[in-house]
Parts: structure tokens; sequence; C-alpha cells
């Protein structure tokens, strides 16, 4: 009893110092990350939203999913967010390419999400930020060539949600905002924090390197792909594990590809996004963003 005891303490006590190792790397950036995204939340969602909304009128053609690809990454919404805000939108004559393209980079990344992947480096933010905008703006181009005589998105029953953010202070409006982001993602970010130390502790680096690294860069990229579905929580709460998988020796393809597999499959995601475009075209959703994490990560594995 006494021998198993030691063993657990001894566990602990190694788990406990790798966890706050990794807590102290990465808590300055998940803190300026909650801090950045509920600045852009208070004072700029609706200046981004009316500047999408002002482009419905543009006569662009398929050019337009450009600004609406950058627009959904400025947006600080989650899909449950950014669902009502564009059923508004399709009621007001936006075209279904362009929607496309603003949903689909806003599924991926928001202007929190990007302060978070700063601590990966600027390489790996600089292919997140490419391949976020790539997804969109190619998402509205399918849209475009394959529906465009017929209507894509059912927004039926859909409408814009009462904003939280109403206090007549704005400092106080802010304070309140940034409380509700550190109740949503703080227990995912810690979760991360605890799942990366565990990794560092159990997984052995050469092991890990050899099923996700460039030596063996297909089925990596499809296993990172695979993986994203059903670890992807939070995104706070995966930077630390990317992080340490990064250093672990994951391709940097392999983590492109589980950085959009991740957010554009994540479970409340999936839920809305069922509704808003029925079963059949939810399947080809699905095999839209598996076909282009692949690519993406085999791509990146091929350049870096």
């Amino acid at each position: 009893m006494n021998e198993w005891f030691e063993i657990i303490q001894r566990e602990f006590i190694y788990v406990s110092y790798y966890f706050m190792i990794q807590l102290r790397q990465i808590a300055g950036y998940w803190i300026l990350g909650m801090v950045i995204g509920s600045l852009v939340s208070v004072f700029a969602k609706d200046a981004i939203h009316g500047a999408f909304d002002r482009i419905r009128d543009k006569k662009w053609g398929l050019w337009g999913v450009i600004p609406a690809s950058i627009l959904g990454i400025a947006s600080p919404l989650c899909m449950y967010g950014t669902i009502p805000i564009a059923a508004s939108f399709s009621r007001n004559g936006m075209r279904d390419d362009w929607l496309a393209a603003f949903m689909m980079s806003s599924v991926l990344l928001n202007p929190q999400l990007i302060m978070y992947s700063t601590a990966l480096g600027t390489t790996a933010l600089a292919i997140r930020l490419i391949s976020c905008f790539v997804c969109g703006c190619t998402a509205g181009l399918v849209v475009h060539v394959f529906f465009r005589n017929e209507p894509f998105f059912h927004f039926e029953g859909f409408s814009p949600q009462a904003s939280h953010d109403t206090h007549p202070n704005l400092f106080l409006r802010f304070v309140f905002n940034l409380g509700r982001n550190i109740r949503v993602t703080g227990l995912y970010f810690l979760i991360g924090v605890l799942l990366s130390a565990l990794f560092q502790r159990y997984v052995p680096a050469d092991q890990f390197a050899e099923l996700f690294g460039k030596s063996n860069e297909g089925f990596g990229v499809l296993m990172a792909a695979t993986i994203g579905v059903p670890l992807y929580a939070c995104g706070g709460g995966t930077i630390p594990l990317i992080r340490e998988w990064l250093d672990m020796g994951m391709s940097m393809g392999s983590a492109a590809a589980f950085m959009i597999t991740g957010p554009a499959t994540k479970i409340t995601n999936l839920g809305a996004l069922k509704i808003v475009l029925g079963f059949k075209r939810f399947i080809l959703y699905i095999a839209y963003v598996m076909a282009f994490s692949l690519v993406t990560g085999l791509v990146v594995n091929l350049i870096i």
C-alpha cells in the first residue's frame, strides 16, 4: 500500500510540475486573448457586422467571398451567435455564396482565437490565418458553382439574439463580457493544460513524432484531421495541446489539419449547422471540411 501511495505521489508531483510549466508559458496568451476578444465583442462587433451588411448591394460577384471571409474571421461570435446574424443578412438579400464564406471562416477563427494562436509561433499563426481565409473563400466558391440556382441555407425560425452587452457604462460592459468569456473558456483552458502535461509525462516524444511527423506525413495528417473531430471542445483549450504536440514532433501540416477539422466539427457547431443545412448538405459540409483539411495539411508539409 505504501509503495502504491509513493508511486501515485511521485507521478502527481511530476504531472503538477509539467502543468505549472505549461501554465506559466501559455497563460499570458490566454489572458490576452480574453481581453482582445472582449474588446472586439463590445466595441467592434456591430461595426464588423455592419460592414458585411453594407457590401450586400455591391456588384462584386464571386469576388465578394474575399471580404466576406475576412469579416467572418474578424467576427467575435461563435456559430450559435453567427447563425441568427446570418439569417438576418439572408432575409435582407445577402448572397448565399458570400454567406457561406462568412460563416465558414467565422466557425474556424475569431480575434480571440487568433491571440491564443500566437502561443504557437508566427509560422503556425500565419498558416492558421491563411488556411481559414482560404477555407472560407473556397466554401463560397463551392456554393456559387454547385448551388447558384437554389437556396443553400434554411434560416427559418432564426432571428437575431438579444445582446448581453447592454450596460450603459462601457467599462462595465467590457468587464461583464470578459467575465463571461472567462467562465466559458477557463475550464477548457485548464483541461488543455492538464492534457498537455499528461502527454509530456507519459507519451514518448519519438513515437509521437513517428506517428504525426513528416516522415509519416500522409497518415499523420489524416490522423490529425480525424482526432480533431472528437478532441476539439474549445479553441483556448486546444492551444496547449497543439503547442505540446509540435514540441513532440508533430508536423506543421498535421497541426494545420487539426486546426481546421477541430473547430469546424465542434459538437455545438455541428448541431446548429445541421438545422441550417439539412441532412444532405450537412454531410457535404463534413466531407468538404475533411477534404480541405487533408489537402491543406499535405500542402503545408510540402512547403515547410
